[in-house]
């Protein structure tokens, strides 16, 4: 399974695993059940049931087409408009936990997804979606043509997650916190002063660690008691903890 590796706007890295072409057809065959499926109803009951099939034979051949078209098309819009209602979903990628995402760190919006629709047309009308199949397996970051036009990619929730990979940290049952201010940050907030965090402390970059405690500082109107920058790191990730979990 490829890595695929996002640069937040805070330049932030942050490691995804792109799914695998298998994941992205299992999701399209169930979205292309979904679909089928509505299609057989519509059919059973407007068609036939309410007989618009007898009366649309009376009809001229253009109005005919244009009925065909307005019952299908939730069918012919239901990949951008899920995806657009779900940041980057359809009810195939929920069922199998994958999602489209920008891979410059921006939620992806209507744009991006109406790019990533077009091709898809394109895509499936050339050589069955062969084209489309070949562009994943090459890809490095498993991109159809769609999601290179649109600047996108395709990653699996199901990865691995341990305390290391979420905002929180470990704190004792008796933890007494020391920044009540700390609940001004969000979990994003959290998120990117605890990447940052990891990835400065080992390399021993003080500066950037220095900046940081100057940032939340300013933010939150908290000033370091400790006098020791990791330290005063630390404590406002385990406060940040402390308040979230227990609101």
């Amino acid at each position: 399974m490829s890595e695929l590796s996002i640069n937040t706007t805070q330049n932030v890295n942050i490691n995804f695993k792109a799914a695998s072409v298998g994941e992205r057809m299992l999701a399209s065959f169930l979205d292309f059940l979904i679909k089928m499926a509505y299609i057989i109803v519509v059919f059973s009951i407007v068609f036939y049931l309410f007989g618009l099939s007898e009366i649309m034979d009376k009809m001229d051949n253009w109005s005919q087409i244009a009925i065909i078209i307005l019952f299908f098309f939730p069918v012919m819009i239901y990949t951008v408009t899920l995806e657009s209602i779900f940041e980057g979903q359809t009810i195939g990628k929920k069922l199998i936990k994958i999602k489209v995402v920008k891979i410059d760190g921006y939620q992806a919006g209507f744009g991006d997804y109406l790019i990533r629709w077009i091709f898809r047309i394109v895509e499936n009308n050339m050589l069955s979606g062969l084209i489309g199949l070949i562009a994943m397996i090459v890809s490095s970051k498993v991109q159809r043509l769609g999601d290179m036009a649109a600047g996108t990619a395709v990653i699996t929730l199901k990865n691995d997650i341990n305390i290391n990979s979420t905002i929180l940290v470990d704190i004792n049952e008796d933890y007494i916190p020391t920044y009540p201010l700390v609940i001004k940050l969000s979990d994003n907030d959290m998120r990117i002063i605890k990447e940052t965090f990891q990835i400065a402390r080992p390399n021993g970059d003080f500066e950037t660690i220095r900046k940081l405690c100057v940032k939340i500082e300013t933010v939150t109107g908290i000033k370091n008691q400790s006098g020791i920058d990791s330290d005063f790191i630390q404590t406002i990730l385990k406060d940040y903890n402390f308040y979230t979990r227990n609101m």
